[in-house]
């Protein structure tokens, strides 16, 4: 028997699994993220804990066919990474940094969207389609494309950055790219909430708040529930039927759908898979998605339109890492 070690690096804990060749979920586990020294103090605790663990089960070395990372932020074709503002470190080579720890066991880096793609193609929602488009709503929204069985990276590690598709003009807020109008504005968790408030407040989801300013729709659920309002109220109200949670989640799909009709006439993948937090309420969105992604992309016959929820929720980072060496 042959194992793999998938890690997900993350801004706060570093998650572990190992894995049987196979792909089955042995044993998971997490540490606290160190951050400082320009990551050598994360990249020292995941050796530590590879080592730890091979330990434990009697693993020898040469029965480990790789430790593979997730990391957030970019990681170009050649395996180095571009900034990562979470984690206060930007450049070198991730993988190399954990095989030089471990005695040259094989490891290599992603990033973690991109592996999240990988991790459901190989082992989740995704399984069966070589080409495929993974997103993820959550705090933001970000991205991964395969085709044909390879992720889209790209020369500046970009590839799949579908949240900062520019999809409105006329966006008066910056996003945290520095751009505006990005589809990350609308159809992220927070971008949704922005949504609904701004439309409680003024009837129109571009107009931006004006903390003076009184609710036009003050009767509605959305302006009372104030700055508590989360995207799950947001999307239970819409499944309940409150008309204008609704029309805000309406607006927000539409914008996510005019990112991923520019996925479709580009790369056309076979599925899109949808993940993140904001995933839980798909029999929700997916409904509201298909109709405007339908619209939106009048080449390709609706019946054609693969939409699926993803499937490994919170192990997609450390499922991901570990695709990084199945077949």
């Amino acid at each position: 028997m042959r194992y793999i070690f998938g890690i997900d690096v993350g801004g706060t804990t570093i998650k572990a699994g190992l894995f049987e060749e196979s792909g089955k979920l042995l044993k998971k586990w997490s540490i606290p993220t160190r951050k400082g020294e320009n990551g050598a103090l994360i990249y020292d605790d995941i050796a530590a804990e590879v080592t730890k663990a091979m330990a434990e089960a009697g693993i020898p070395k040469e029965d480990v066919l790789g430790v593979g990372l997730t990391m957030p932020g970019p990681v170009y074709e050649d395996g180095c990474l571009g900034a990562c503002a979470n984690l206060s470190v930007k450049g070198g080579d991730p993988g190399k940094e954990i095989s030089g720890r471990l005695s040259g066991i094989p490891s290599r880096a992603e990033n973690d969207a991109n592996a999240a793609a990988l991790g459901e193609q190989k082992m989740g929602a995704g399984k069966g389609y070589r080409s495929l488009c993974m997103v993820t709503l959550g705090t933001g929204v970000g991205g991964g494309i395969i085709l044909k069985g390879t992720v889209v990276v790209g020369k500046h590690g970009t590839g799949g950055e579908i949240g900062h598709i520019p999809v409105m003009d006329g966006e008066k807020e910056h996003c945290g790219c520095g751009g505006s109008g990005c589809c990350e504005q609308y159809a992220s968790a927070t971008g949704i909430v922005r949504v609904a408030k701004r439309m409680a407040a003024n009837g129109d989801p571009m107009i931006p708040l004006d903390p003076g300013k009184a609710f036009q729709y003050p009767e509605s659920e959305i302006a009372k529930r104030g700055d508590s309002l989360s995207a799950k109220d947001v999307c239970d109200l819409a499944r309940s039927g409150d008309e204008l949670a609704l029309r805000a989640l309406s607006f927000s799909m539409e914008q996510l759908a005019k990112a991923l009709a520019v996925v479709a006439y580009t790369a056309d993948p076979e599925a899109f898979l949808i993940g993140g937090g904001v995933s839980a309420a798909f029999d929700v969105l997916e409904p509201l998605l298909r109709q405007k992604l339908a619209g939106y992309t009048t080449l390709i016959d609706e019946k054609d339109l693969v939409i699926l929820p993803a499937k490994l929720g919170n192990d997609a980072g450390i499922c991901g890492a570990a695709a990084l060496f199945l077949p």
